[in-house]
């Protein structure tokens, strides 16, 4: 039996919805591992960095196959900058709502204008993308001499 990985021509869902799906995933796991202690003053700094890697884990498995999934080497659409673009794009997301919602901390006008910018950001690296083919770059253009070299050596 062949296994199928989810984001194939075997399933309807295009490789872009699981990439972004992963993504959001995987920054609910770490935007907690990052904030969560912040709400357990009681716990020690060494408790709060164990607790805080146990969470991460998870992201990472959810991680690096969102960026499988998107990146072009693997046949995604997307070069790695767009990659991170687009996941810090989704961290800001994910972080405003678990810090409206977990921490009771409501972010600042200036705090969603910085957040908008990088939303921005995403635009701005997302204009003129096209599906670049990775590790194949253009060749430079021809130059010829100016001087044609043998016609220097008859001269000489």
């Amino acid at each position: 039996m062949r296994a199928v990985h989810p984001a194939t021509e075997d399933t309807a869902m295009p490789k872009i919805v699981w990439m972004i799906g992963l993504l959001v995933l995987s920054n609910v796991f770490m935007t907690f591992a990052w904030y969560f202690h912040l709400k357990h003053k009681a716990w020690p700094l060494v408790m709060a960095i164990g607790v805080s890697w146990l969470i991460a884990l998870p992201e990472y498995i959810l991680h690096v196959p969102a960026n499988r999934l998107g990146h072009t080497a693997f046949g995604g659409p997307f070069t790695a900058p767009q990659l991170k673009v687009i996941q810090e794009a989704i961290t800001l997301l994910v972080f405003a709502a678990f810090s409206v919602l977990i921490l009771k901390e409501k972010p600042r006008i200036n705090e969603y204008i910085a957040m908008c910018m990088i939303f921005g950001a995403v635009v701005v690296a997302m204009w003129g993308r096209t599906s670049p083919t990775v590790g194949v770059h253009p060749q430079a253009p021809v130059v010829e001499p100016a001087v044609d070299p043998e016609s220097l050596a008859r001269h000489e």
